[in-house]
């Protein structure tokens, strides 16, 4: 079988090129969200012959195809401000240490935006009889930074009692809302990876994308004991980390027991693959290289992650938020360079 391929491009790409709208109602317009996912279907079909073609209307609760997350931070009482050609930007509450300590987990089902997301599930069922899609819920460690601010990575150091609260309540939050909307949809974070469709549609991803900015040990002392217990709860797991240093992190990843990675453009995917045998290992190209690079370097570093992978199993390629202005060519030579590469199944 040829090796998966997915490609995910920034909220400007489609402004751009298709006049799609990333303000408030793709994201809570029951209409809109419809009609933009059927467009977005029917384009990626057929200018690069992914997904099925002539796709129908479905009843989509969360978009597929688009990565941001807000969900989460809006729980827990950051603002989220909305653009026509932007994914939704959390605002830093810049929360006090008093604050922080007196964070609660929020009842998700009372709480905007899963209220109003919610009241869509529930007239999506009523209508079509069942109801797809999920939301990117963000990261624990970036959905610290979004209520405590940059003073959150002192936290990590100097106030453990702090950090290990915020910590708490974002975890648990993650898991109300991933297990809530899995038990709707079927799916938690198709939002934050498609790539996971090809191997179990209902991993639960974590969203690590600012791990990459502490140390390893930093992370062991104090955020794996929350990745291990969210863990425990949302299997199956995946870890998305799209730093260039995921090697770095891999063996602290393992005590998760994650069955899929997204492995950051940059990372050594050789040791990767060596620290992860079992798990499925989702290869990122660099979207600035998507942007700048020529067809033929694009199908040679598709050709490189892949082979340094090593493996005839358990491995997909993909490239996330590309921007207006990556040529075609490009993502038409990943893909093929990706499913010209016929693996074991």
């Amino acid at each position: 079988m040829p090796v998966s391929v997915e490609v995910i491009f920034n909220p400007n790409w489609w402004f751009r090129n298709y006049g799609i709208s990333f303000d408030q109602p793709f994201y809570f317009d029951r209409k809109a969200r419809i009609e933009n996912d059927l467009a977005m279907r029917r384009a990626l079909c057929e200018r690069f012959g992914i997904g099925e073609p002539n796709p129908g209307p479905r009843p989509i609760v969360g978009s597929q195809h688009v990565a941001g997350g807000f969900v989460v931070p809006a729980l827990l009482g950051v603002e989220i401000r909305f653009s026509e050609h932007d994914a939704p930007w959390p605002v830093p509450a810049d929360l006090s240490r008093e604050q922080a300590l007196a964070l609660r987990v929020p009842d998700i089902e009372r709480t905007w935006p899963m209220d109003r997301l919610i009241a869509d599930m529930d007239w999506l069922e009523k209508e079509f009889g069942h109801v797809v899609g999920d939301f990117c819920i963000d990261g624990l460690l970036t959905t610290a930074l979004h209520l405590r601010g940059q003073q959150f990575f002192l936290d990590l150091v100097e106030d453990p009692e702090l950090a290990g609260r915020l910590f708490s309540v974002i975890s648990e939050t993650q898991a109300r809302v991933a297990g809530y909307v899995r038990s709707r949809t079927g799916t938690a974070s198709v939002a934050v990876n498609r790539s996971i469709l090809h191997v179990d549609p209902t991993i639960f991803v974590q969203g690590n994308c600012a791990v990459q900015m502490i140390s390893p040990a930093l992370f062991r002392k104090t955020l794996l004991p929350h990745e291990r217990s969210l863990a425990n709860q949302l299997r199956p797991y995946g870890i998305h980390h799209c730093g260039g240093n995921l090697h770095l992190f891999a063996e602290a990843y393992a005590e998760t027991g994650a069955v899929f990675y997204d492995v950051g453009w940059g990372s050594d995917v050789a040791a990767c693959s060596r620290a992860l045998p079992g798990a499925f290992l989702n290869l990122r190209l660099s979207p600035v290289r998507m942007l700048q690079s020529t067809a033929g370097e694009i199908r040679r570093d598709t050709e490189q992650l892949l082979a340094a992978a090593g493996r005839n199993e358990r491995v997909g390629v993909c490239s996330i938020n590309m921007d207006h202005g990556t040529p075609d060519g490009n993502v038409l030579a990943m893909i093929d360079a990706a499913r010209s590469r016929i693996m074991k199944p």
